[in-house]
């Protein structure tokens, strides 16, 4: 075991005291935004530890993050369940050099669609079918989003204009990373400006808490069932936007028409779209695009940095001319 893996364990360790479960050898699943450890509850059933990332979000979005979760399940939706200490806290701070929070979740059953950059292994009628439920799915958590009277308190990030092409975006400043080559940052950079004049021409576009990060992994299903994980990066934003980010990474399938499709059909089923709406598709699919670019660029310690950042800008490129043959 590394020293960083030891280090984890042990912060894992003191997580789980807090949250008063047996003593136990946690099994790290996942080390990239979070430390996602499997665990065993006092019941013996599973449930995800997470340690999450020192200084990427405040102890109060974090709170957000679970109170909103708390919300869904109550309208029904599948997504993990937060488990409070014995004293009801959601949340417990583990002690260190930098302070960082921990949470307990219950474990959700399903497997993932699929993964990022792998084909996905289902018979057209089985991507029609998964992803019709998805977008069923996507538009029951914006309804129960709107019903929701949000607590006072609740803060979580905007996937907005300045979250997504302002000065400081969420995930970073996709245009301004030196590892990039010259002619690929100045590109980035008008393509910046161009996209905030298209942002502020939207109008009235459906705008609410959204997910944020509905790719392939945070999806699971289980028969007819889907559930939908991994709540870090929710927020308030543009429903198109939670549309394109379960869109995006599938674009080269196949079936990428009838997965698209579907997806449509069944958030129409659920919940509004209108046509004019829709036609912002293009818009959002680079907007979710360029943020890859950024995420890529914060972290070049990544020993896959460099073909990240030229595989983000060339899909960059090849949206920008969609768009622009849109009008």
């Amino acid at each position: 075991m590394t020293s960083v893996n030891a280090d984890l364990h042990d912060r894992a360790r003191q997580a789980l005291a807090a949250f008063g479960l047996p003593a136990q050898e946690p099994e790290l699943l996942k080390f990239r935004e979070n430390a996602v450890f499997k665990v065993r509850l006092r019941d013996r059933q599973t449930a995800a530890l997470r340690l999450h990332r020192p200084g990427y979000h405040s102890r109060a979005a974090l709170q957000s993050e679970l109170l909103w979760m708390e919300d869904l399940r109550r309208n029904g939706i599948a997504v993990p369940q937060p488990i409070a200490t014995d004293g009801g806290d959601l949340l417990v701070q583990i002690a260190g050099e930098e302070s960082q929070y921990a949470d307990l979740i219950g474990w959700v059953a399903g497997q993932q669609i699929g993964e990022t950059g792998r084909p996905l292994r289902h018979s057209e009628r089985e991507i029609e079918r998964i992803y019709r439920s998805v977008g069923g799915v996507m538009a029951e958590m914006h309804n129960a989003a709107d019903r929701w009277a949000i607590p006072t308190g609740f803060i979580r990030p905007a996937w907005d204009k300045d979250g997504l092409v302002g000065e400081n975006p969420l995930w970073d400043r996709f245009w301004d990373c030196l590892r990039v080559p010259t002619g690929d940052r100045h590109f980035l950079a008008r393509l910046r400006f161009d996209l905030q004049e298209r942002i502020d021409t939207l109008g009235s576009l459906d705008y609410g808490l959204i997910h944020a990060d509905l790719v392939r992994e945070n999806v699971l299903v289980d028969g007819d069932n889907v559930a939908l994980i991994d709540f870090d990066d929710c927020g308030y934003g543009y429903r198109l936007f939670d549309i394109a980010t379960a869109l995006l990474r599938n674009r080269h399938e196949p079936h990428y028409d009838a997965l698209k499709d579907a997806l449509i059909e069944g958030y129409r089923e659920r919940r509004p779209l209108d046509d004019g709406a829709l036609n912002n598709l293009p818009l959002f699919l680079l907007l979710r695009s360029v943020t890859y670019v950024g995420w890529a660029a914060a972290r070049l310690d990544l020993p896959d940095a460099s073909d990240r950042l030229s595989r983000y800008i060339k899909d960059v490129r090849e949206l920008a001319v969609a768009l622009k043959s849109e009008g």
